[in-house]
């Protein structure tokens, strides 16, 4: 695995580290308030891929950018 790969988090991944639902990360995904990679699905539900960059930023961790 690459370090970019590394960084990617699935939805359920993202829901456990926050303690919230799936559906409540696909949420905040389709209303824009969470920045996602969509890939290409072919089961019931979209995939998507978070950075954890972008999670970093969400909970406040690291600056949206860089000084």
């Amino acid at each position: 695995m690459t370090g970019e790969q590394k960084e990617l988090l699935t939805v359920r991944e993202v829901s456990r580290k926050l303690r919230v639902d799936d559906t409540t990360v696909r949420r905040w995904i389709k209303a824009g308030s969470l920045e996602a990679i969509t890939l290409p699905h072919r089961g019931k539900r979209q995939a998507y891929r978070i950075k954890q960059s972008t999670l970093d930023v969400m909970l406040g961790r690291q600056p949206a950018y860089p000084l």
